[in-house]
């Protein structure tokens, strides 16, 4: 490894840990400024009507009792220990809790993704070179489906799938059929966004010299789109699959809400409903390290679907 990878490994490492750091800390102090009292949700929420000498307890065995910037250090040090904690409402630790909802959104999250690809591609083959009306229908699919927010899409979808045509569960049935919906709801706004990054960036292959020798060879012009010119305007979108992935995330905490699905978005909203810091800021992290994990990722996989990104180090080698 050079100097230079090793420095960029580094930055990378350092800038990581100062994302979860942030994540942590922001989390933290948001919860704090939710109207409530923790003590109360440690012994079952509202609704139990503990004594006070209970919550004094509570508040003592859990360190509520102690000042923020004393519980604070507390939790940054459990945390740089692997210690997530345990979850003030269901008596569990975080860590068992996040692992049993964590593959319901993961595999929500990576068939959205794959599935918003599938489409992205095919409306850019299908709106770029293509003629002016498949230009200005492509283009308008793609503001038209980046534009629609997910509550509103998955009532859609809810109301023309299971409750007109009986064709879908409107819950999730714990099958595959129960996650066509959420997907469906998590990829199309993905989907049109993705595709009209990679419109303006196949317009832009469209132009390059590779693509008037392929012409010059008698290749058709949707052979020449989806050989050649597909691969360049799709690294824009590669690029971009960490966030991607970041969002579909967060808009799992709607989507699992919604279809009542299991998993981190669906644990998360119940535990900010009461104020079970731990979970909530065991599902932030864990999140946020999913969307380091991811940009980085997305980074290697671009640097391998653009050849001169690997050329450029042996390029300033070779000059220096």
């Amino acid at each position: 490894m050079t100097p230079g990878s090793a420095n960029r490994v580094l930055l990378r490492v350092a800038g990581a840990v100062f994302v979860l750091w942030a994540v942590a800390t922001l989390t933290f102090f948001a919860m704090r400024l939710i109207p409530g009292d923790p003590a109360l949700a440690i012994l079952g929420g509202p609704g139990s009507q503990a004594s006070p000498e209970a919550l004094e307890q509570a508040r003592r065995e859990y360190g509520l009792d102690q000042p923020i910037a004393v519980q604070y250090v507390a939790m940054l040090g459990r945390l740089l220990s692997g210690d997530l904690g345990t979850s003030y409402a269901l008596k569990v630790p975080v860590a068992d809790l996040l692992a049993a909802q964590l593959p319901g959104t993961l595999l929500l999250a990576v068939c959205s993704l794959l599935v918003a690809w599938v489409v992205a591609i095919a409306l850019a083959l299908f709106s770029t070179g293509a003629g002016r009306i498949a230009a200005s229908v492509g283009h308008g699919i793609e503001l038209a489906g980046a534009a629609l927010p997910h509550f509103w899409l998955a009532t859609v979808l809810i109301a023309v799938f299971s409750t007109s045509l009986g064709w879908l569960p409107p819950v999730s049935s714990g099958d595959l059929s129960g996650l066509v919906l959420p997907v469906l709801t998590l990829a199309i706004p993905l989907a049109g966004f993705l595709a009209a990054i990679m419109r303006e960036s196949m317009l832009d292959a469209l132009a390059q010299p590779f693509v008037v020798s392929a012409r010059a060879r008698g290749e058709s012009e949707l052979g020449i789109r989806a050989r050649h010119a597909i691969r360049h305007a799709a690294i824009p979108g590669v690029a971009l699959s960490g966030w991607a992935l970041g969002s579909l995330l967060s808009g799992a905490v709607i989507v699992e809400t919604i279809f009542a699905r299991p998993g981190l978005g669906r644990t998360l909203m119940q535990a900010v409903t009461v104020r079970d810091v731990p979970v909530v800021t065991g599902v932030v992290l864990v999140v946020a390290l999913i969307y380091v994990l991811m940009t980085l990722a997305s980074d290697a996989a671009s640097a391998l679907v653009d050849p001169r990104q690997r050329a450029q180090p042996a390029v300033k080698a070779t000059q220096s």
